[in-house]
This record gives structure tokens, sequence and C-alpha cells, in this order.
């Protein structure tokens, strides 16, 4: 079983950072968590890098990808 990664990212609406664990399986996915302090909703999508790091990007729901 491979550890999860911590990423520290900025919440698109209120700007506070946020710590989240993922999988580097889940890499190519998209997903929707609410942020931890204003409560709306963060779009998160998760690639590999052409040498293999996890990128972690996020948008508010308006903004398009």
């Amino acid at each position: 079983m491979r550890p999860l990664d911590e990423h520290s990212v900025s919440c698109p609406y209120c700007g506070e950072s946020i710590d989240i664990l993922v999988d580097q399986q889940e890499a190519g996915q998209e997903y929707i968590e609410d942020c931890q302090v204003c409560c709306k909703p963060i779009i998160f999508n998760l690639a590999v890098d052409s040498i293999g790091n996890l990128t972690v990007h996020v948008r508010d729901e308006n903004e398009a990808y």
C-alpha cells in the first residue's frame, strides 16, 4: 500500500491554505471537496508531471479548466 502524499493548496475563494492528502493512483481524476474554512466547493484536478511528481490544481466551480 502506497502512502498518501500531503499537499498544501490555497482556496480559490478565501485564499486560506489547506492541507490535503492525496493518493498518486488518483492521478488523472477530478473531484470536489468543500473548503474547510469558507465551505465553498473547490474542484481538484490531480495529475502526474513529466518527472513523475503528483501535481494538484484547484479552481472554483465557475472557472473554466
